[in-house]
């Protein structure tokens, strides 16, 4: 008997929803034959099989959330008997909590009646809607048509939890809802007191309620255990790019012809990291407990802003042998399918360091929060014209040249400022000095 497990989804994911079953008990799998799908608040992906053989047993149902690492099905081999000597107990279903009816500003109720209406999984466009998804739509009391008219991010189109929330917040705002505190019973004893308390916060009519979604929550704890575990320190240099600007205004044209895709600056930055960290190879390392792991590797991650505005970092594996061209190909296809919410779990994993251009949102500089459990990030600023100082052979002169601010967020535990600050140099040194007449 081989055990399915639920696959790990990337750092900092836990779980996943089974969105549904493609094989029922019973059926014949052949080996990597996917078995069902799931999703996390990432990505959306398939199972497959790790063995042939024959569906025994079911574990979970469809909309059950499961831990990663869990046994989520059993199948047994061609000829073994179907019956599990000791079945495994399956949790029971977990009813999805009813909406309340709470206060808002001005006095009345935001409960919405249930709808009655039967959802079908599969809508007559052939859209299939997980339970998850339903079990919403019931409770809010959508209907079928309402929901074919929500635009889907998930696999297939398919609505995800995300996309029909904000389809009622949107719905919904013509009022603020605040839920009404839970009165504390006069004899429950004294709850220990909590590490941390956050400041009350007091709302009233003025103020919107906005639940974290599932991804923010993930990142906002990643973000602080980050904090927690790596002290930060942040490094500056300001690198004149004036010779990369001028390079891509001439070769854009060519290069989007003959490749069929459109080169911007962050392949030529993250091949300077590449480069750089092949000089500095103590940047490319993880912590593990009192031990340093030393890649051999260089996996760059690259954070991308997605539509909900919550960010995701797919990685390009191997950056390093890939030419300027390859680079510019992996950037630009993992970018398009991480807004679009394609990307696959092994392309979120395994990055062993991260590049982040807040100069895409106008930013001169940034203070970059380190992606555990790595040990560096760089920030890229906005490129801008400013007067500098030039040194020629005939002397000093002021011209206009294209400049940039990168900043350096490492941990200092393992980094310190003379290899973090060396290390960013170098990077700055590669991009100053990239021959204008290069190839591509």
């Amino acid at each position: 008997m081989v055990q399915l497990i639920m696959p790990k989804m990337g750092e900092s994911v836990a779980e996943a929803t089974i969105l549904k079953w493609l094989k029922k008990e019973g059926d014949k799998i052949e080996a990597d034959e996917p078995v069902l799908e799931i999703a996390t608040d990432k990505v959306d992906s398939e199972v497959p099989s790790p063995a042939a053989g024959v569906l025994s047993k079911r574990l979970f149902e469809e909309g059950q959330v499961v831990k990663v690492g869990e046994v989520i099905a059993m199948i047994a081999a061609e000829g073994e008997s179907t019956q599990t000597s000791a079945p495994v107990s399956q949790p029971p279903a977990t009813a999805p909590a009813p909406v309340p009816a709470v206060p808002v500003a001005n006095g009345k109720s935001n409960a919405v009646p249930v709808s009655h209406e039967p959802l079908s999984k599969t809508s007559s466009s052939g859209r299939f809607y997980s339970p998850l998804v339903r079990n919403i739509a019931k409770q809010e009391g959508l209907s079928m048509s309402e929901l074919e008219t929500i635009a889907g991010s998930g696999m297939n189109n398919r609505v995800t939890k995300s996309d029909i929330l904000h389809h009622l917040e949107q719905r919904g705002q013509g009022g603020t809802s605040i839920a009404a505190p839970v009165a504390k019973p006069a004899s429950a004893p004294a709850a220990a007191p909590a590490a941390s308390v956050a400041p009350a916060v007091s709302v009233g009519g003025s103020f919107e309620i906005i639940e974290m979604d599932r991804m923010r929550k993930l990142i906002a704890d990643h973000m602080v255990m980050s904090k927690q575990t790596s002290p930060h320190v942040t490094s500056y240099v300001e690198a004149d790019v004036t010779n990369i600007v001028k390079w891509r205004d001439k070769v854009k044209s060519a290069f989007e012809k003959r490749e069929r895709e459109k080169i911007t600056f962050t392949p030529i930055f993250i091949e300077a990291v590449c480069q750089a960290i092949k000089d500095f190879p103590m940047v490319n390392v993880s912590v593990d407990g009192s031990r340093i792991i030393k890649k051999n590797f260089i996996n760059i991650g690259m954070a991308t802003a997605l539509p909900s505005g919550n960010l995701i970092v797919p990685v390009i594996k191997n950056a390093d042998h890939l030419s300027l061209t390859g680079i510019t190909k992996a950037v630009n296809d993992l970018a398009n399918r991480a807004r679009n919410n394609k990307l696959k779990p092994e392309e979120i994993q395994d990055g062993t360091f991260t590049l982040t251009n807040v100069g895409s949102f106008g930013n001169v500089m940034g203070t970059p929060i380190i992606n555990q459990p790595q040990v560096a990030i760089l920030a890229v600023g906005a490129i801008r014209k400013k007067p500098a100082v030039i040194e020629t052979p005939e002397g000093d002169t002021i011209g206009i040249r294209h400049m940039m601010f990168l900043s350096l967020s490492y941990d200092h535990r393992v980094v310190d400022g003379s290899l973090g600050g060396s290390f960013l140099r170098r990077i700055a040194d590669y991009l100053e000095k990239f021959d204008v007449n290069r190839n591509f």
